[in-house]
Formats: C-alpha cells, structure tokens, sequence
C-alpha cells in the first residue's frame, strides 16, 4: 500500500514536470489554487483513463482535438 507521502509527492512531481507548475504566471488571489484544481482534475482523469504515463498524454491529446472532450464524457 502506498503512503500518503509517495502519493503526494507522485501527484506533485507530475504537476511540476509535466504542467510546469513552477514556472505558472499565476501567483495571485485564486488562481494558484484553481489552475492547481484543474491539473488535479487533468490528472485524475487520465489516470483514471488508464493512462500510465502522464508525461506522454498532453501530446497524444493535442493530435487529436477530439480525445480530450471524449476524455471528459467519458468521465
């Protein structure tokens, strides 16, 4: 069983590499907080899609502009 630790620090590190967290313009009153919300949400969904590796997804996605709204139907 993982602990909290390792699942925090896995949905961090994906939310920093992959959506360059770090590097967001957003840094006032609630929009840190909201795009965090919304990366959350991207990556629960493609987990929950089956998706292993969430660095590939954005890519696979942006080929086809039809995968992401059929992701979220899905959902």
């Amino acid at each position: 069983m993982q602990s909290h630790r390792e699942i925090e620090n896995r949905q961090h590190w994906v939310r920093d590499v992959t959506f360059a967290e770090d590097r967001s313009k957003a840094r006032t009153g609630n929009a840190p907080r909201s795009m965090a919300g919304l990366r959350n949400a991207a990556i629960t969904l493609l987990r929950l899609d089956g998706h292993q590796n969430i660095a590939a997804t954005p890519g696979h996605h942006a080929r086809d502009t039809d995968r992401p709204m059929n992701l979220l139907l899905r959902a």
